[in-house]
């Protein structure tokens, strides 16, 4: 947000430290009784308000891959549990950044993990923010392609899988037109706050997902379910779900502006918030995975969706839901991954304020055509889903492990011994994660 404001609102940009500021070392509540009355003054967002938009950042297109990540991790009771253990360390990381923001007195994720981490880290957190949303923009382009292949399908009465000969039903066609006169023009905007309303439409499209799939699964249709395993192959496949959770969890970069949002930044609230909206998304995303992964077992695709048969009325109105969800959501993540990108590049620059500002308009168009000419060449090529989120899944433990489990190693909680030892432990289980998922993701696709 900072990159893309005005002279005025540059502040503190460029100072030498910034890793070493005196706040670092306070207590939050030095200065709490200021901070809360300036928001009374001021308003803010509630408590309901901050669950809402908590959730609405988890949720989104990781929704579908669900039901064969518990394919992955042997069964449904390997999938829960596996759930469970990992939202312990999301929703202590959550509580650690809103800790952190609130101590070092900074409002993006990148910021915090720079001021309480050093600049080392802050780069490399800046790197893995622009990779992640990056990957994340190439997976949007590619559900797009899955739910409209099967919405034209649907429309042509094509169901007996034959494939249409019209060039204009294409699915690099139809992906190529939807970006161009569609996502471009939503991602070149300055500012992104008309997103709001269509956000909220998005949400509640993800959960007509979970009810159809939970519906489905009671009363199944047309659908010829595959063998269920109930143990996984190898204690290294349970480990291969952790990429979609990771991926549908990870909300971390987006939660650091929601608490410096809310009227009473306050720890004690703020983990209220990030505990219900996790149960919330834990039941939404367990609904979806159980479901989907005993309606179709072994055989389930990697888009949950792209099980369902085309001619299926209620299952072409998810589809629709996801695609409205998926449009409105790209924009915001490349407005993130932008915002980083031009932030490293300044930095590597060392540009003036004054210049920068200048040129911004025509940075910030070049970038947005880059951005989404290589996102969506990349889709083109890519064949499904799965093998984009098996790699930017890992990175997103490293915004639920490593750089939340980092905040634990700083100054600031070099007293509480108890704190650092499960800071060293989250890093460990963080890297763990990234390395084993990482290099399985990419050996598979050198044999494949």
């Amino acid at each position: 947000m900072a990159i893309n404001s005005d002279v005025e609102d540059w502040r503190g940009v460029g100072s030498n430290d910034s890793g070493e500021r005196v706040w670092l070392l306070q207590s939050p509540s030095v200065d709490s009784v200021q901070h809360l009355e300036t928001d009374r003054r001021s308003g803010g967002v509630s408590c309901m308000g901050a669950v809402f938009i908590v959730v609405n950042a988890a949720l989104g297109a990781g929704l579908l891959n669900f039901p064969a990540a518990f394919n992955m991790a042997g069964g449904v009771t390997a999938g829960v549990m596996l759930q469970m253990f990992m939202l312990i360390f999301i929703i202590s990381g959550l509580v650690i950044l809103g800790y952190c923001s609130q101590v070092s007195n900074e409002n993006t994720y990148q910021e915090v993990v720079r001021t309480t981490c050093g600049k080392v880290t802050g780069v490399l957190c800046e790197v893995a923010i622009a990779v992640y949303t990056f990957g994340t923009c190439i997976a949007f382009f590619i559900v797009i392609g899955d739910q409209l292949d099967r919405l034209i399908e649907a429309v042509a009465h094509d169901t007996d899988g034959t494939v249409s000969g019209h060039w204009y039903t294409n699915r690099k066609f139809t992906i190529f037109v939807t970006a161009v006169f569609v996502i471009l023009p939503l991602s070149i905007p300055k500012e992104i706050g008309f997103q709001k309303y269509a956000s909220a439409l998005s949400v509640m499209g993800t959960w007509y997902v979970t009810i159809v799939v939970i519906i489905k699964y009671i009363w199944p249709d047309k659908v010829t379910p595959g063998y269920v395993p109930t143990s996984s192959s190898s204690w290294t496949a349970v480990f291969n779900a952790m990429p979609t959770i990771c991926f549908g969890f990870q909300c971390h970069v987006s939660c650091v502006p929601v608490f410096n949002s809310m009227r009473r930044k306050a720890i004690r609230p703020w983990g209220l918030v990030v505990t219900l909206s996790m149960i919330i998304c834990l039941f939404v995303y367990t609904g979806t995975g159980v479901c989907g992964f005993l309606t179709f077992g072994s055989s389930v695709s990697q888009d949950v969706l792209m099980s369902y048969p085309p001619d299926d009325i209620a299952v072409a109105i998810a589809r629709a839901f996801i695609v409205i969800c998926v449009v409105t959501s790209y924009p915001i993540l490349h407005f993130c991954g932008r915002a980083v990108v031009e932030g490293l590049w300044l930095r590597f620059q060392g540009e003036q304020v004054e210049v920068c500002v200048r040129r911004e308009k025509r940075r910030r168009i070049l970038q947005t055509l880059v951005w989404c000419a290589v996102t969506l060449v990349l889709a083109l090529f890519i064949p499904d889903i799965g093998r984009v989120i098996s790699l930017i899944g890992g990175l997103a433990a490293c915004f639920i492990f490593i750089f939340p489990g980092l905040h634990f190693l700083g100054p600031l909680f070099y007293s509480w011994h108890g704190l650092v030892i499960f800071g060293v432990f989250m890093v460990t289980i963080g890297a763990f994660i990234f390395g084993l998922t990482t290099t399985n993701s990419i050996y598979q696709d050198i044999v494949s």
